[in-house]
Formats: structure tokens, sequence, C-alpha cells
């Protein structure tokens, strides 16, 4: 038998939506182990006043299995 425990986290990056995942996955993994997916919440986005996109920010939800 498994059980699994979800956790929410929010990341950013100015390269783009996936940038932002990744980083947050990997940041996640340094103090969560058996990562087994996630789930993208939200997505936003910080602009210039002439609306240039400046950062992509997710929040998501991340499901790790317990030990």
């Amino acid at each position: 038998m498994s059980v699994a425990k979800v956790i929410e986290i929010s990341s950013s990056s100015s390269k783009g939506i996936e940038h932002a995942v990744t980083d947050g996955l990997k940041r996640a993994s340094k103090s969560v182990k058996n990562i087994k997916g996630a789930w993208i919440n939200e997505i936003k986005v910080a602009t210039t006043d002439d609306g240039k996109v400046t950062e992509w920010r997710v929040n998501m939800r991340i499901n790790f299995v317990l030990e």
C-alpha cells in the first residue's frame, strides 16, 4: 500500500511557463522525495507599463509518495 501527499508551491521565471514549472519542481525535489506529478493551478504574468511580459509565475500542486 502507498500513501501520497500533495503540497502547493509557487515558482517564477523570466524565460517562460515551462521554465517556471521545471525550476519549481527542481527546487522542490531538493527537500521532497518521490515526486510523481504536478498540476498547474494558476498562471500569472508580471508586465511593464506597455504590456510586455517580464516574468511568468505558476502556482502548482505537487504530489509525492510517502516513504
